[in-house]
């Protein structure tokens, strides 16, 4: 695991000592890597999200029904 130092605003910062302090996180660094995991999925999502409206947008019409759009995006989210 390669390491990386940080400059954090002093908000950030104290947000950061809360977590560990409340022992949701063992460290700043399994906190920061699950903030990064989770915006990576996120993305995942946004693109997704993204190719399905590109995709309407120059078919016009899709034939998903609502329910399999929901029922995908659901899938998505739970991983």
């Amino acid at each position: 695991m390669s390491r990386q130092s940080i400059s954090l605003t002093e908000p950030n910062d104290e947000w950061l000592k809360a977590q560990v302090e409340n022992k949701e996180y063992s460290s700043k660094s399994e906190l920061v890597n699950d903030l990064i995991r989770q915006a990576r999925k996120q993305q995942t999502q946004i693109d997704w999200i993204r190719a399905k409206l590109e995709t309407a947008e120059n078919s016009g019409f899709t034939n998903d029904s609502k329910e399999s759009i929901l029922a995908q995006s659901k899938s998505l989210l739970n991983g």
